[in-house]
């Protein structure tokens, strides 16, 4: 194997490895019949379920031909692989690519891969994110309105400064994640309450992550201190009925109105 293609290869597995998966190169993987050596081997979980990808790179001057495809499939089959890849540096030939065609083998250059292995990612991300806000938006909305501005989980309609409200936030989170699922960058995360963490606007996947965390942390904490008042207070009476999955919540129709999705339908 050359320097080049090595290089080739660890380029590949650092990308998996940046996406939070396990990935190694060089890999002996035992299938049904046979052994098999697998140039990248990534393993991950996606919506609960573990997933393996078998990747070839093919670090070559000529395009890929169909056999190389037909080995791959046979592979992919042989270990029970999810998912294979190719990835070619000078494309792939007319028959390459009708052999691949609706297989579970996709042919790709390395910035193909990138490109779509990172949405495929960076989608579950959301996803996870999505599920904590419907569990902080469950609780919030489990406190009466006196009691949310008794404990300061938002301000009274009256007060002439908005310091904080969860609604504003979570509707923020949610219109934020929407935008990034689009990829509309840079996202507008700007607000009107005057207690608010992190930056006005993210302009990467990574930013808008950071202020999630930031947010979502910050109304979490805000409501474990109030619930623990409440309970110290004897005030800690929340309904104990959750947002059903056929329903849609509050934040995220007003989120929808924010983004004009909700027109959409």
């Amino acid at each position: 194997m050359s320097e080049e293609w090595f290089q080739f290869q660890e380029r590949i597995k650092d990308h998996f490895v940046s996406l939070g998966a396990e990935a190694r190169t060089n890999a002996r993987i035992q299938g049904v019949r046979t052994c098999h050596d697998i140039d990248v081997y990534v393993q991950t979980r996606y919506l609960g379920e573990d997933l393996v990808w078998l990747i070839e790179a093919k670090f070559w001057k000529e395009k890929v031909k169909k056999n190389q495809v037909l080995a791959l499939r046979a592979i992919v089959d042989d270990i029970g692989a999810d998912r294979g890849f190719i990835v070619s540096m000078a494309g792939f030939q007319k028959g390459a690519i009708e052999a691949a065609d609706k297989t579970n083998i996709k042919l790709k250059t390395f910035d193909e891969l990138a490109s779509d292995t990172r949405e495929f990612a960076e989608s579950e991300i959301l996803r996870t994110y999505r599920e904590r806000i419907n569990l902080l938006e469950d609780r919030y909305w489990s406190h009466s309105k006196r009691t949310r501005i008794e404990y300061g989980l938002r301000h009274d309609v009256i007060d002439n400064v908005f310091t904080f409200t969860g609604q504003e936030l979570l509707a923020t989170a949610r219109s934020a994640i929407m935008a990034a699922e689009d990829r509309n960058y840079p996202i507008d995360l700007q607000m009107v309450l005057t207690e608010r963490k992190g930056e006005a606007t993210a302009d990467s996947f990574q930013q808008l992550c950071n202020w999630l965390n930031l947010n979502l942390n910050h109304l979490d904490e805000r409501l474990l201190n109030a619930e623990w008042r409440m309970y110290e207070n004897g005030d800690y009476r929340p309904s104990t009925g959750r947002t059903r999955a056929r329903d849609s919540y509050i934040t995220e129709l007003i989120a929808k109105a924010m983004t004009g999705k909700l027109e959409e339908k």
